[in-house]
């Protein structure tokens, strides 16, 4: 017996993609425009790498664009999903994915001024970004969070404060969902581990670091952004599902939960 495909969930659905400019986030855009949403791209300064998601993204049939902010400002947080959800009429999905380890200090090296910056990066611009769109999400509607393995376990010595934040991405995660779920709104997490290919790897994390990462991994290799672009399509297209709260761990097996 023969079936025909299942059309996707996400046909037709407005998508926000925070650091959707290139690494996981642009492979999370492009995934999610192959499932069939239009798309708002958000980027700080890669003005160009942007550009290049949303020409391909718009030769998958979608309508996109791209749109500057620097999210550690709420002002210009709350203008982007403005202007984004003007341009897409409204929003079904919401990715947060932008973040960045900042820098690598131990905690004798740790200055207020760090710990904020880290902050800012990861959460509170998280925060700000979401709260902005709940009056722009549809019911159902589905948000995913991008935390990370560092989350879960602590990360590399040096990344004290990016774990922290991190962690609390998905303890926001899990809160917002009960806040959330009477307006059908499902809010969820992944967390990936090692996925080389990226610019936080290639800035942060040495070769030596990521061979000896890769050696306890049970399936063997590192990840690529695609991995975890798929995950989140997944998650994002449970809109009228009943995942809710919930994290993906994406890091071969190193973390099982």
């Amino acid at each position: 017996m023969t079936t025909s495909p299942r059309p996707s969930r996400l046909l037709g659905k407005r998508a926000l993609v925070t650091g959707g400019g290139s690494g996981i986030g642009r492979a999370i855009a492009l995934d999610l425009a192959a499932a069939g949403c239009d798309l708002a791209v958000h980027y700080r300064s890669s003005a160009a790498a942007a550009a290049e998601t949303v020409a391909a993204a718009r030769a998958l049939g979608v309508r996109a664009e791209a749109f500057a902010a620097d999210l550690t400002d709420a002002t210009a947080a709350a203008g982007l999903v403005e202007r984004a959800a003007g341009f897409l009429g409204g929003l079904d999905v919401l990715v947060n994915n932008a973040g960045d380890l900042v820098g690598r200090r131990t905690l004798d090296a740790c200055d207020d001024a760090f710990w904020r910056t880290v902050q800012d990066v990861n959460l509170t611009s998280l925060m700000a970004v979401t709260r902005a769109s709940l009056r722009h999400l549809a019911n159902p509607a589905s948000i995913v969070n991008l935390s990370s393995l560092a989350g879960r376990k602590g990360g590399h010595p040096g990344s004290l404060a990016y774990s922290t934040f991190k962690g609390a991405v998905l303890t926001f995660t899990r809160a917002l969902a009960n806040e959330l779920g009477p307006r059908g709104v499902r809010v969820n997490a992944v967390a990936p581990g090692l996925i080389l290919g990226t610019h936080f790897h290639t800035t942060h994390t040495t070769k030596a670091s990521a061979d000896a990462t890769i050696a306890g991994i049970p399936l063997g290799r590192a990840g690529c952004a695609e991995d975890v672009a798929r995950a989140v399509t997944f998650l994002a297209g449970e809109l009228d599902g009943f995942i809710t709260g919930a994290t993906l761990d994406i890091n071969g097996g190193v973390w099982a939960a």
